[in-house]
């Protein structure tokens, strides 16, 4: 199950909900060994960039807005024994500000945040030009079957 906390009153989280499960469905994961994503659920939040800053500085010590970041948990709820993947935290004014410097809709952008930050919780990453490949690449087979194969992600 995908959980959306819409506090930005976003217009179309069927979306974002579309995107996660598609992830889900086409990545495998990374880490850890043996986890079963098709199976498991994660949060997303649609929040502001005064949020994800505090999120930045609280969990990564950065001190500047983000405009998506993931928490990874795999962890299985003892009481309906399913797995929780983690959680998303996106910062819409920032996703719209993206997407208007890169000429294409918010909701292509919001997407492109959703893999992205889905592809972290499946253990993926990008701190090396080896891991940024592989990640990239899985986000990319992702997009094009959501039909958003030109978007990519702002550095």
């Amino acid at each position: 199950m995908i959980h959306i906390d819409n506090q930005m009153d976003f217009p179309d989280a069927a979306l974002l909900e579309r995107a996660a499960l598609l992830t889900l469905e086409l990545v495998p994961p990374l880490s850890p060994p043996g986890l079963d994503s098709t199976h498991g659920d994660l949060s997303i939040v649609l929040s502001d960039d005064r949020h994800l800053h505090e999120l930045n500085l609280d969990y990564l010590g950065v001190d500047s807005p983000t405009d998506v970041l993931s928490f990874p948990a795999a962890e299985t709820d003892p009481e309906t024994e399913s797995l929780y993947l983690g959680d998303i935290a996106i910062s819409i004014p920032r996703a719209m500000q993206q997407a208007q410097n890169a000429g294409h809709p918010v909701e292509a952008e919001a997407q492109l945040l959703v893999v992205h930050g889905v592809l972290h919780l499946l253990g993926y990453d990008h701190s090396t030009d080896e891991e940024k490949a592989v990640m990239w690449a899985e986000q990319a087979r992702v997009l094009e079957r959501l039909g958003l194969s030109r978007i990519q992600i702002q550095e």
